[in-house]
């Protein structure tokens, strides 16, 4: 069986981000937008929240690839942080 690979991008200018399986940053990605749909997180909060959500059905480090794939939303304009103390994280308008 052949795995697809996303290249995943870095917000900040002149950074890359890694290269990770199709399937597991679709999985990622869809928790991490279901969960900030309902509000705006800290950044402990939503790896926690995350974490509760697939730790049971995802092969592979949840933190990981909730932080490799929320930096790829940050770069793509999906979410952002706030400017805020603490820094809050929540979808784009």
């Amino acid at each position: 069986m052949h795995t697809e690979y996303i290249q995943t991008l870095h917000p900040q200018e002149g950074k890359t981000n890694k290269r990770i399986s199709l399937e597991k940053y679709t999985v990622i990605r869809e928790q991490l937008i279901a969960i900030l749909t309902k509000s705006e997180l800290t950044h402990t909060q939503l790896m926690e929240e995350l974490y509760a959500s697939v730790h049971d059905t995802f092969q592979g480090g949840v933190q990981w690839y909730g932080e490799t794939v929320k930096l790829d939303l940050e770069a793509r304009n999906v979410i952002e942080r706030t400017n805020t103390k603490p820094v809050m994280y929540r979808l784009k308008r």
